[in-house]
């Protein structure tokens, strides 16, 4: 039975239409993104995961949201061109979402039931400075900030959700992404 997050929508960052169905099969590194946060500089991260591992089956999918302290403020093609020009970004890219709160993406809907919760190093500092600040999460399940991961595997299932602490080079993060893609290719030789 395919999962539910193949029946979601979404609009790449151009504007065309595209059902996630399209990434079925696929393993998905679904990441929350913005152009103007300290966090930023990972997009050279994603990318490199991103060329490393796509001939094995990775997409890495961005989803810029600027629900954090304003740091998205731009449109999309203002987006795109930053992430071209200063991160070489060829993963694929989407429009300007929601991602938690009022009117949140179904997207995100279903990535934070699935996993309502964070991990990874930074996650309890951040969290506890965030709850400080008065701009940690409203409810369960809400995304800390910027750059907040998901792994998805092939078939559709959120299996790690790391906090945007966690570097694209991190080694957790790695070894999900490789766990996904090497138990799809053992379940292919069998």
């Amino acid at each position: 039975m395919a999962s539910k997050l193949y029946d979601i929508h979404v609009n790449r960052i151009d504007g065309t239409p595209v059902s996630l169905a399209a990434y079925q099969g696929k393993v998905l590194l679904v990441v929350n993104v913005a152009s103007k946060c300290g966090l930023t500089p990972q997009y050279d991260g994603l990318e490199k995961l991103y060329e490393t591992y796509a001939d094995r089956g990775l997409e890495v999918l961005g989803f810029p949201a600027n629900e954090f302290a304003g740091q998205e403020p731009g449109g999309n093609q203002e987006i795109q061109e930053f992430c071209r020009l200063n991160f070489g970004v060829k993963f694929p890219m989407f429009e300007k979402i929601v991602v938690k709160g009022k009117g949140r993406h179904p997207l995100y809907d279903y990535l934070t039931a699935a996993l309502p919760e964070s991990h990874g190093k930074g996650h309890k500092l951040m969290s506890g400075i965030l709850a400080l600040t008065g701009k940690g999460p409203k409810q369960k399940g809400d995304i800390l900030w910027n750059f907040e991961k998901f792994v998805v595997s092939r078939d559709g299932k959120v299996v790690a959700r790391f906090a945007p602490t966690v570097d694209p080079n991190d080694p957790d993060l790695i070894a999900a992404i490789e766990r996904e893609l090497t138990a799809e290719a053992e379940s292919v030789q069998a």
